[in-house]
Parts: C-alpha cells; structure tokens; sequence
C-alpha cells in the first residue's frame, strides 16, 4: 500500500471488438502498461481467456494471458503484474505453480498469482478441456499449486490431478512464492449477469482455506459492497480464520472522456455498459473509487 487510502490497477481488454476488426498489439499492450508504470499505478492485470463466445454472438478472440504476463514481466520495473484471474482449467497445477515462481523471478518478485476455475464453456469445448465438476478440479489444483508455492514440494494424488513427489527447484525471490489471489463471481450481480450462481459457498471456502487475497471481478456499485463483503467475513469464520487476514479488492469498469476516438471502443463500451460500467471524467471516477 502506498500513500493512496487503496491501490489501483489496470485491467488491459486483450480480446478483439465483437467485429474482428481490433485488438491491441502486443506494441500497443506494452506501451499502454509501461505508461500506467510511468504514471503511478500499482498494478496490471491481464485476462484470461481462450475465446469468448456469447449466446447470440459470433466467437471473437482474445491473447494468452501466461504469454502476455510473462513478456510484461521482463518490459516493467516496479508496477505488480498478475492474470484476471488464471483459469485452472486448462492448466496443469504444478506446472502452473512453476511457471508462477520463474515469472515472480522475470519480475523480481512482483508476481500476484490470481486463479479462478472458469466459467465459459464454448472455450473449454473449442480447445478440448472438461468442463465437468468445474468446482472440484478447482480445488483439487489449489491442494497442489499452494503447498508448492509455499514449501516448494507436494504429494497428491485426486480424482482430476495428482503430482508425486513433486518440488520446485529453484526457487524464485519470495521463499514462500507469489501471494495466491482467487476470484470469485457467484453470488454477485456479475455472477447473475454471466448466469453462474452454482458453488458459490464451495468456492468462498477455497478463499478461506487458501488465498492471500480475494477478488471480486466486477461490483460498481458501491452500495453492493458490504453484502459481498459479509459473504466472504462468513465463509472466513466457517473455515476458523480471522476475516481481517484476507485483503480484498474489487474491480470497476469505467468509460472515460473520449472513448469515442479510440478504435473498437464502440463494441467495447456496449459490453462494458451492459456489466453497469461507469461513465464519467476521472474526478468524479476517483470519487466513485473511495465510497
């Protein structure tokens, strides 16, 4: 934490306009998130995502988030640099530990690993990964990425995933590896939005036992926050931790002044609008940022 009350970060769009006809460059990535280091932000955030393909929509695409957060590791000096959030669903769990802990040594120990277990399945079909028991696999790979990422060694054996005397060497510049962030969206109004209410409490519980920080993806009205905030103090006190233990953070979807002169913003903005983004000039954007 910084003089700021709160830390703010950027969340970069890496995926195409629903015409197919924009995406950032990996230039364009690079340069947007050396001037938000530039500028002060505390942190940069990349999606996650194989294809998005919504009811009614032609399939549009999207970069690899790991790729994309591994370059910018290597281009950035101090601003915090983590995916939003990884799916585990299409990754293996130790290897997703690994690549965490060489990426936290790219970045000098600037890593904040924020994991998920999906939701989207159209890109769970395209790309041949199993859809079912989303939850269990979920937690299955936290019981194989946390202990790795905290003692560098584990032994599990699940249903979905296993890793046999498994051990990072070496290891990165934190001996107890970059912070596990877990975000989670049922029970919210996104979690409504993207029709996903099923395990919710399974999900908070995983926070609970395992994460460093929680994160919910998309609230940007303010009065909503203590409700969810209530959700997670409780899912705290059921699983015996202090809910003062768990940091939480929140993302909010803005549209700022002169949207309109950047190219594939129109499609942007209409997807942004239907999630409740708020449009405004920065002050009143910092004042919606404090309530």
């Amino acid at each position: 934490m910084g003089k700021r009350p709160i830390d703010v970060g950027l969340i970069i769009t890496t995926v195409e306009d629903r015409d197919r006809d924009w995406i950032l460059s990996w230039p364009e990535i690079k340069e947007l998130v050396v001037l938000g280091e530039s500028v002060g932000f505390d942190s940069v955030w990349i999606p996650d995502h194989l294809i998005h393909e919504p009811e009614g929509v032609e399939r549009y695409g999207i970069w690899e988030a790991w790729s994309l957060i591994s370059a910018l590791a290597a281009v950035t000096s101090r601003i915090r640099i983590g995916p939003h959030v990884l799916c585990t669903g299409w990754r293996n769990p130790a290897m997703i530990a690994k690549m965490a802990d060489t990426v936290d040594e790219i970045s000098n120990g600037r890593l904040i690993l924020a994991l998920g277990a999906g939701w989207h399945e159209p890109e769970y079909r395209a790309f041949g990964f199993p859809f079912d028991h989303r939850i269990g696999r979920f937690a299955e790979s936290l019981e194989i990425i946390a202990p790795l990422l905290k003692t560098g060694s584990v032994t599990f054996e699940g249903e979905f995933s296993s890793a046999v005397d498994c051990e990072l060497r070496p290891r990165g510049p934190r001996p107890d590896g970059p912070p596990i962030m877990i975000g989670t969206i049922a029970g919210t109004p996104l979690g409504g939005w993207l029709g996903i209410e099923r395990g919710g409490n399974r999900v908070l519980d995983l926070v609970a036992r395992y994460a460093d920080l929680w994160n919910c993806p998309i609230v940007n009205d303010p009065s909503l926050i203590p409700g969810i905030r209530e959700m997670i103090d409780t899912a705290c006190i059921r699983n015996d931790r202090d809910p003062k233990s768990l940091p939480r953070t929140n993302g909010v979807a803005f549209n700022l002044p002169g949207w309109e002169s950047t190219p594939g913003n129109p499609n942007v903005r209409e997807r942004r609008l239907a999630m409740g983004a708020r449009e405004g000039d920065p002050a009143e954007l910092a004042e919606l940022l404090l309530a």
